[in-house]
């Protein structure tokens, strides 16, 4: 039986688009004046220091500036850069620059198994703080209250099965009674090798039933 749900974001609940084509450029185009405005604001301060411990060198800010971008290129899972992108994303939510995408199968059944008593949560590349921005500007409203935790990078890399094995700890739950919804198939064999139950979200394309794990092309297929 399942007594929880752990999802991914990107080509799962939201669609890649609006990720790819939506948030990071806004981060992209804005991050510069981001942090030359915020300098002082002790939370910028830490994630460029971070920064700079990530590259391993003593970076000047504009310099761990263009390494951000740099990475935003590369489409870097590096934690510092995943905070700094979900502040500037906070900005542009509250600023009405866009909304958080949710594909609507997704919503309808969040809202089902939450009213069910499944516990939800969210396991993303992206920080918490942008996840609860997401969730939290759809055109559904506000759907952080559907969600009891959310997990980024702090838990582990995603195609690690300690982190997923962190996450049953974290939610004082059996590995086997947590389902794990991604649209990549190597966090699937991770959550797979940690115990967790798998689904693979295939939202273009066709489902394959020989995969490697059993694939749905939406949430309205899942059946718990």
């Amino acid at each position: 039986m399942i007594r929880a749900i752990v999802t991914d974001i990107e080509g799962t609940t939201s669609s890649l688009s609006f990720v790819k084509d939506v948030l990071f450029p806004y981060a992209r185009e804005h991050m510069a004046a981001f942090v030359t405005a915020n300098a002082d604001d002790p939370r910028v301060a830490a994630l460029i220091d971070d920064v700079r411990e990530e590259a391993g060198e003593a970076l000047s800010q504009d310099a761990a500036i263009a390494r951000l971008v740099e990475w935003i290129d590369q489409d870097k899972k590096i934690t510092p850069l995943k905070a700094l992108q979900g502040l500037l994303w906070e900005q542009g939510y509250r600023n009405r620059d866009f909304s958080g995408h949710v594909y609507p199968d997704a919503e309808q059944q969040l809202r089902a198994w939450h009213a069910r008593g499944i516990h939800l949560y969210v396991y993303s590349s992206g920080s918490v703080h942008a996840q609860k921005l997401l969730f939290g500007h759809t055109e559904y409203g506000d759907l952080n209250g559907l969600f009891t935790g959310y997990f980024d990078t702090r838990i582990g890399a995603k195609a690690d099965p300690e982190s997923y094995r962190r996450i049953a700890t974290e939610v004082e739950l059996d590995a086997d009674v947590i389902l794990f919804l991604s649209d990549i198939e190597a966090e699937l064999d991770a959550a797979r090798t940690a115990g967790m139950q798998t689904l693979w979200l295939v939202r273009e394309g066709e489902v394959a039933g020989a995969a490697g794990h059993r694939q749905v092309q939406d949430f309205s297929a899942i059946e718990i």
